[in-house]
């Protein structure tokens, strides 16, 4: 008798559990397969198709092929009448990063630029509503811009540079 209990409890089981099973479907460019004497592969090539989910809180990006992006980290609430705008040329960050503000006196403000691991790669001062910088000299990774007034973190950005 115990038995048949196990039993009807591991199907029901299964059976709940596999209802939300779902896998990943691809359209890929290319692919085959590879096999030698270690055993067998299959591989694909490109994938031309991805999917983005946004809703209210963020967005989340499907897939292999992801597009670069500059996101605003933090920030306080006093500075919400700041407007950012980045002009990246060429599309990925290459060489230079145009920083504009908008409805922000610029006395006293400044940027800091840090790669991953936190060390301070730049600093310097924004003398003007439009500031050009220079990335053409580091290497393809991801950074953080931290624009600062005297000791007060504006807004933080992280780049991706290819």
């Amino acid at each position: 008798m115990w038995y048949k209990k196990l039993i009807i409890n591991a199907l029901l089981l299964f059976s709940i559990g596999s209802t939300g099973v779902s896998a990943q479907c691809t359209i890929t460019a290319s692919g085959g397969d590879a096999s030698g004497t270690g055993g067998t592969v299959n591989y694909s090539v490109g994938q031309i198709v991805y999917t983005i989910i946004d809703n209210s809180s963020g967005s989340v990006t499907q897939g292999v092929q992801q597009p670069y992006e500059i996101s605003v980290i933090s920030g306080f609430e006093a500075a919400k009448e700041i407007t950012f705008e980045f002009v990246v040329y060429p599309n990925p960050v290459a060489d230079c990063i145009k920083l504009v503000i908008k409805n922000f006196d610029t006395d006293n403000l400044g940027f800091l630029l840090f790669d991953m691991s936190g060390s301070l790669l730049l600093k310097s001062e924004i003398k003007s509503i439009e500031t050009d910088i220079n990335m053409g000299n580091y290497l393809p990774a991801t950074y953080l811009l931290k624009v600062i007034q005297g000791r007060k973190e504006i807004k933080t950005f992280k780049i991706i540079k290819n």
